[in-house]
């Protein structure tokens, strides 16, 4: 089973592109199935991993930024994957 963990932060004003960096070179402990990155506009960035392994086990997750890079505390979803194309 692929579980999907979803980060998303929002960066204080004018630095999205500090926190993207920050996402981007934050490193986990395992390698996921894969790891995507994105961004929206409001300085949103969004990271994605997916893991093999049940829905409610133990896996690596990003951390909180520093409050010097966010506005808000970060906002965390798990989801499985049921249908595999």
């Amino acid at each position: 089973m692929a579980v999907a963990l979803m980060w998303e932060a929002r960066a204080l004003d004018g630095r999205g592109p500090e926190l993207l960096e920050w996402a981007r070179t934050r490193p986990l402990p395992g390698t996921p199935l894969r790891r995507e990155t994105l961004s929206a506009p409001g300085d949103r960035v969004l990271v994605i991993t997916w893991w093999e392994a049940p829905y409610d086990a133990e896996l690596p997750e990003l951390p909180e930024p520093g409050p010097d890079l966010v506005r808000r505390a970060v906002h965390r979803w798990r989801f499985e994957s049921l249908d595999v194309s």
